[in-house]
Parts: structure tokens; C-alpha cells; sequence
């Protein structure tokens, strides 16, 4: 493994490493010890009751809140406490939908993304599951994985304002970044999605009246900002355990830094269980009611594994920690001349997904 550059440089380097990513392995070697585990693959019928009670409700929430000032405390409590939550838990009901968990039909998962992307006020769910794809079958690879900061963010927010701009406007960056990596191709189901985006908020605003529109946009944009919910942005792949530096293209014998963390608090209740978050990335077709039951089959795999107490934590840790910044990230080179294979043993229909944005970058996915 080769982290960074050495002495005072490595503190504005990404900690590279030539290693493979560790989910694949540790996924085989827990099918190879508990080969039951593969039988909690599969969907989750309790995901479609849940995105609709959580949709209901942000609905309601706006028809309420219609004739509040926006700029008044008790618009941004509601938009705060109930919103951010539960838009929150709709980004991560459509990660979990990227999955395909929701329902056996691939047709019936696009459509209940877009369903549950309707509260968010702006269209996104089918451009989110290809990159999400991407990040689990590239992860770390710099060019492929929007999930890394750009050079640009790490160098310009490498302070304690810069990191509190970032956590307070994270959710920006999320949306922003991959469009900036690189562009995937207009389709069908990305008008679909704009379009039915459109008709309901455009519904919305001819009912209830734009207070209610920016409602759910607020909502949206605090779920993703100074809330405790979004700690997981940070708390996923954000090394905080940095290990010595060493020279860039030097390959060290030693392991290489934990690149996952897993957090098991009480906030996973709100969030798809998204905290499990080693467990998702080593089996990502058990959905988020099973993953409970992997960690405990499992254990002896990720009890040693390093972990997160607090989400509110880690923002205020990402925040005022010199040893962690945005250049706290391993990445691998893509090496596009070599033909290096990125390796992922996962379904067919999975790989062909992203093959519109791996097929002109140099890489070859193997199933």
C-alpha cells in the first residue's frame, strides 16, 4: 500500500494504495465460512411501505406548513426536525432501491425511486444509481468514483471554515461533483424522472402554493448539511485512523488504512440501516432489514473492524481535526494505458448498468 507523500506533503495527498478494495475479499471469505449468509440476499417487500408512509408524510407536511413564513422558526424546525429526517430517509430509501431491493422487477425499482424522489423537489434518483454502481464496483478509483472529493475541493477547503462549508453545503457537492468527474448519456428514464418531478411540483404549487415547494427543497437541503442524519456522508469513507505517510510510488508491506467504517447507533433506524455500512458495501443484495443479521453470523468479521459511535460526532471531529480533511480518502489510479480490471463478483444486469460509464475510461468490469 503507498498512502501518501511523505513528510509535511502528506497531510495534501489522498492515501493511495495499490491494493484491492477489501469488501470483495472479505465477501468471499465470509461465504466461504457462512455460506447461509448468501440466502439473506434479495428484496425487502417492507421498503415500498416505508417509502410510501415517509412520501405521506412530507406531503402532509408541506399542505400544512403552506400559509407559514418561510423565514419563521417554526418553518425551519419542521423543515429541520421532521424534514431532513425524513428526506434523508428518502435519498437512502433510493440507494437502497439502486439495488434493485425494493422489488424483483427492475422496471418496478425505477419507478418507485422516482415515486420516492417526488418530496425532494428536484429529480435525481435515476442519475444517483449508476454512480452509486460505479463507487461500489470502483471504489476509490480516482475518475470513476464521484464519492472522492475533487483536487479542487481538497485544496481549497483545507481548513476548519473550509471543512464547516463543506458539512453545512455537503449535499451540493454530492450533487454537483459527479457531473464535474464525468457525464453519463440522457435517457429515457432520466426524462421520466425530470418530467414527473416537474408535474408534482408543479401540482404542489397550484394546491398548496410555493411555501410548500420550498418546504421540501429546505428539507433536502438540511438533510444534507449541519444534520446529524448527514454524518454519514462523512462518516462512510473518511479515513480518521491516518496511517504514516510514505512516498507515493513506493509500495509499503504493511495493510493498508480502513477505507469503510460502520456506525451501529440508533440513528440507523432512520436510515435504512446505511450505518451497517461495511456490511452493505461486502454484500450489497441484502437489504437494509437483513444486515442485522449478516453482522451477527458474521461477527468475527466485523468486530474488529474500526467503527463510528456518533454521526454528529464525526462532523464535529471532520470539522475540527487537523489529521482529517477532504484529502483523508484512499484512492486507486485507474492506470487507463495498463488495462487494469476493476473486479466485482456481482450480477450481469448489475455490470451492464455501468458499462455506459466505465466503457470509455480505460477499464474492464469482470463479473
Amino acid at each position: 500500500m503507498a498512502p501518501a507523500k511523505a513528510s509535511k506533503q502528506a497531510a495534501h495527498d489522498w492515501l493511495w494504495t495499490y491494493q484491492e478494495e477489501p469488501h470483495r475479499t472479505r465477501r468471499h471469505q465470509i461465504i466461504k465460512a457462512h455460506p447461509e449468509v448468501t440466502k439473506l440476499c434479495g428484496p425487502e417487500p417492507l421498503t415500498k411501505y416505508v417509502v410510501l408512509f415517509v412520501v405521506s408524510l412530507q406531503i402532509f407536511c408541506a399542505f400544512i406548513l403552506q400559509s407559514t413564513p418561510v423565514f419563521s422558526c417554526q418553518f425551519f424546525l419542521m423543515a429541520y426536525i421532521i424534514g431532513a429526517t425524513a428526506n434523508q430517509n428518502l435519498f437512502l430509501a433510493i440507494h437502497e432501491i439502486s439495488h434493485n431491493l425494493a422489488f424483483r422487477s427492475a422496471f418496478a425499482n425505477r419507478m418507485i425511486a422516482i415515486f420516492a424522489n417526488l418530496p425532494i423537489g428536484l429529480p435525481y434518483s435515476a442519475a444517483f444509481r449508476p454512480y452509486h454502481l460505479t463507487h461500489h464496483k470502483a471504489l476509490g478509483v480516482d475518475g470513476l468514483d464521484t464519492d472522492l472529493p475533487t483536487k479542487i475541493e481538497a485544496i481549497f477547503l483545507d481548513s476548519v471554515l473550509g471543512k464547516a462549508f463543506f458539512c453545512t453545503f455537503q449535499i451540493l457537492f454530492y450533487a454537483l461533483r459527479p457531473m464535474m468527474v464525468y457525464q453519463l448519456p440522457f435517457t429515457k428514464l432520466h426524462f421520466f424522472n425530470v418530467t414527473a418531478q416537474l408535474i408534482f411540483d408543479a401540482i404542489l404549487v397550484k394546491a398548496c402554493g410555493w411555501n410548500a415547494l420550498a418546504y421540501l427543497i429546505m428539507s433536502s437541503f438540511l438533510a444534507g448539511s449541519l444534520h446529524p442524519c448527514a454524518g454519514h456522508f462523512i462518516a462512510e469513507h473518511y479515513v480518521f485512523e491516518r496511517p504514516k505517510a510514505s512516498p507515493k510510488d513506493a509500495i509499503s508491506d504493511g495493510p493498508a488504512p480502513v477505507e469503510t467504517y460502520s456506525y451501529y447507533g440508533p440513528l440507523n433506524f432512520f436510515t435504512y440501516n446505511v450505518g451497517l455500512h461495511n456490511e452493505h458495501h461486502d454484500f450489497p443484495a441484502i437489504p437494509w432489514t437483513r444486515l442485522w443479521t449478516l453482522r451477527e453470523v458474521a461477527k468475527e468479521f466485523y468486530e474488529p473492524l474500526p467503527r463510528h459511535n456518533s454521526w454528529s460526532y464525526v462532523i464535529w471531529q471532520f470539522i475540527w481535526d487537523s489529521d482529517v480533511s477532504l484529502w483523508s480518502r484512499v484512492k486507486r489510479e485507474q492506470q487507463v494505458g495498463s488495462g487494469r480490471r476493476v473486479t466485482a463478483g456481482w450480477t450481469k444486469e448489475e455490470i451492464e448498468d455501468i458499462n455506459g460509464a466505465v466503457k470509455n475510461r480505460g477499464l474492464e468490469v469482470v463479473i
